[in-house]
């Protein structure tokens, strides 16, 4: 494998305009490609937006969903992909011709479809169907996974994705700033964004504190480290529907550490050169080898009931 140059963004996505989404989109893939980024990833549902997702009806959840890989904003990543020469990374809400919902995340090239995963533990909307299987893919010599949200909390996910052979595990999120049981947790008041230019700095101790990336950091660089892969996490900047993101869309190499973070308010993003070294050299590959499955296999394939409990979305 030889060095890859990758790009992670934030943009404040509008609901359910993919024309301003896309639109959007292309301008970062080319002003990232312009500077010799290889690989451009947006967030969660980057394409049709997400939160106001929860008030729609199944009907309505068809509309704003599309099929894959024909679908228009298919046609028009791959489009994009092609004008500038940059792999594109980016989700949306997908139906298929039994009008199952899914919460899908693609891969597109000059070429077209590369790979296409569906969340595994979606909440959204109570239509959406979960996936059912992991995805790894391959982009330019490096074996590549992705993992959607809620689907990164579940430890498991991440190293099943790694032992089937992902160096690279793209993290889409629409996260941070909500309510949870955890300690400083809550919403972030829009007014602090719409002031943003006469206080920042209000805002971002909000969206730098316990509501944001401070939680973010208990756990995020870990699922790097501990794995030994490059985590590529992206997420929304400024409002989703009546939500108010906080962007921080960063790299995380196998060692945990960032190696290039968002930190602005704009819609913008951010590059880092993956080396193929690190893989190696980092504890995680280590632990991986050190492993001894024989002691907890049959612990870890308990069966049980899946529980997902979601807290802001109670009484939604």
């Amino acid at each position: 494998m030889e060095n890859l140059k990758i790009s992670t963004a934030q943009f404040e996505n509008k609901n359910g305009d993919k024309d301003y989404n896309l639109s959007v989109i292309e301008k970062l893939a080319k002003k990232a490609a312009e500077e010799g980024s290889e690989v451009i990833a947006f967030h969660e549902c980057s394409v049709t937006g997400y939160t106001f997702a929860r008030h729609l009806s199944k009907e309505q959840m068809l509309e704003v969903a599309e099929t894959i890989p024909d679908g228009k904003s298919i046609i028009k990543l791959t489009e994009i992909a092609a004008k500038y020469n940059i792999v594109i990374l980016a989700g949306l809400f997908e139906k298929d011709a039994q009008d199952h919902l899914y919460k899908a995340y693609v891969c597109v090239d000059k070429n077209g479809l590369v790979a296409k995963y569906r969340k595994l533990h979606p909440f959204i909307n109570p239509h959406l169907t979960p996936g059912n299987a992991y995805c790894v893919f391959e982009i330019k010599g490096w074996k590549c996974g992705i993992l959607i949200c809620y689907d990164n909390n579940i430890i498991e996910n991440v190293r099943a994705t790694k032992l089937l052979g992902a160096d690279i595990i793209f993290m889409p999120h629409v996260t941070m700033c909500t309510p949870s049981t955890r300690p400083g947790a809550g919403f972030v008041d829009p007014k602090l964004w719409e002031n943003r230019e006469a206080d920042p700095t209000s805002l971002r101790l909000e969206f730098d504190g316990m509501k944001g990336r401070d939680w973010l950091m208990k756990w995020l660089p870990s699922r790097a480290y501990d794995n030994a892969i490059y985590a590529i996490f992206s997420n929304p900047i400024g409002m989703d529907d009546d939500q108010l993101k906080n962007g921080c869309s960063m790299i995380i190499d196998p060692f945990g550490d960032i190696i290039a973070e968002c930190r602005t308010f704009d819609d913008s993003f951010v590059t880092a050169t993956l080396i193929p070294d690190k893989l190696s050299l980092a504890g995680g590959h280590r632990y991986l080898k050190a492993r001894r499955p024989d002691l907890y296999k049959n612990i870890l394939s308990q069966d049980h009931t899946p529980e997902q409990k979601v807290v802001w979305l109670e009484g939604k």
